[in-house]
């Protein structure tokens, strides 16, 4: 990882902006599995009048965010165990044919949290392999098995300024080379054929603090 001596200031994006990011560049038609954390923030930050079918891993089609009203409906819950809403023509199944729409290729984009994203987009986000971790993979193997298009959400760095961007994951993969874009507090990032790429940047941020700040090669669009 290399240094900068760089000292413009910047300022990260909070969870709320990052998921506003992702939610503005879904297409109008999609499929879209939320993960657990910034994910499930997305179903509040899509635009009036966009188009997007919400899936929820439990069993749900046409899910909406938590009722405006604060009224909770204890049956209808996402996977993350939060209140949801029902959205006019949802659907609601079981867990086998929830899990065929995600295994079978149906789900547009799937939108996941990640511990690490390596350069040629593995992704590990199910177990750090600390003594005092609980390992829960749920239902993200299936999802990046199954997804078109897989987007991670996620901090840039851990709280001790350690890169979750990193030529290899050192963490146990949910998936191999099967991330297509990252989303971070810092910046927007593709993995391509040729490496990494990215596209946006905070304001006030250069490139050689964000290449600082990331465990891989960068390139500029």
């Amino acid at each position: 990882m290399s240094t900068s001596t760089n000292t413009n200031t910047f300022k990260r994006l909070i969870r709320e902006e990052i998921a506003r990011k992702v939610a503005n560049d879904i297409p109008d038609g999609s499929y879209v599995n939320l993960g657990i954390g910034i994910p499930t923030l997305i179903s509040k930050c899509l635009p009036a009048g966009r188009d997007v079918i919400l899936h929820s891993e439990n069993g749900i089609l046409g899910m909406g965010p938590g009722p405006a009203d604060g009224t909770v409906d204890p049956s209808l819950l996402n996977a993350s165990k939060e209140p949801v809403s029902l959205l006019p023509g949802a659907s609601i199944c079981d867990h086998s044919m929830s899990f065929a729409m995600m295994r079978g290729g149906h789900l547009d984009v799937s939108v996941l949290g990640a511990f690490q994203v390596a350069s040629n987009g593995d992704l590990a986000n199910w177990d750090t392999g600390a003594p005092d971790a609980i390992p829960a993979v749920g239902g993200a193997m299936d999802l990046v098995a199954g997804a078109k298009q897989v987007v991670v959400v996620m901090e840039h760095t851990t709280k001790d300024g350690q890169p979750k961007i990193v030529e290899q994951c050192t963490y146990p993969l949910t998936g191999a080379g099967v991330v297509d874009r990252i989303y971070t507090d810092c910046a927007v990032i593709d993995v391509t054929p040729d490496g990494l790429v990215v596209r946006s940047m905070v304001d006030g941020l250069t490139f050689e603090q964000l290449q600082a700040m990331t465990g891989a090669p960068l390139r500029r669009d």
